[in-house]
């Protein structure tokens, strides 16, 4: 497995243990250091563009199937039942060689938790490729392909670049949308609405 061999070269960057409940920061230096290898090896078979439609599919079925988000999360299961669980995912997905194979690595290290991570620093990796731009795009439901398409257009009007979506769900926004375009972010959220009302009448009182 080429993946494994490119991966121990640089044990020495990656941690061996992570908790699932370390702190967002850390689930996404775990996830860069995967991507950047997945995208190496993509990118020297020039597999880039089966890599891209690799992780769409990936990150589909993350959003639309709350099992894969447990089995991902779960503190619960082994390593050799959630990497049973990623291969079968791998193989229905026809994902390619460099990708399957890094998630099932991040399966025997109990690291799939930062799989949401991996898919965003992929996109971006992939973006910054192709001279697009990543928004990263967090909403309580699923977006349609509809609505998806409309972000797009209007996001790409308003940043002069391409735009590719890289959509996650958050079931605790209640609703509306938290949108991240580089540094500058867009959250119209009610959650943020609350949480803003609520610091109002905390100064009040």
């Amino acid at each position: 497995m080429p993946l494994r061999r490119f991966l121990v070269c640089r044990r020495g960057l990656i941690v061996e243990r992570v908790d699932v409940s370390e702190p967002a920061s850390i689930s996404s230096g775990i996830a860069e250091r995967y991507a950047t290898a997945i995208f190496e090896i993509a990118q020297e078979s020039n597999g880039l563009p089966e890599l891209e439609t690799g992780v769409d599919a990936l990150a589909e079925a993350l959003n639309v199937s709350s099992d894969l988000r447990g089995v991902i999360s779960s503190p619960v299961l082994g390593r050799d039942e959630q990497g049973k669980a990623i291969s079968a995912i791998a193989r229905h997905l026809a994902l390619m060689p460099a990708l399957s194979n890094g998630l099932s690595l991040m399966a025997q290290k109990r690291r799939l938790f930062a799989m949401p991570q991996l898919i965003a620093q992929l996109r971006s990796l992939i973006a910054t490729e192709k001279g697009e731009v990543q928004a990263d795009v967090t909403s309580a439901k699923t977006l349609t392909k509809t609505q998806a398409e409309k972000l797009t257009r209007t996001l790409t009007e308003n940043v002069g670049k391409t735009v590719k979506i890289n959509a996650t769900v958050d079931e605790s926004l209640v609703g509306g949308l938290i949108v991240k375009v580089g540094s500058k972010m867009i959250d119209t959220s009610i959650r943020s609405r609350l949480a803003s009302l609520q610091n109002s009448m905390k100064e009040v009182g």
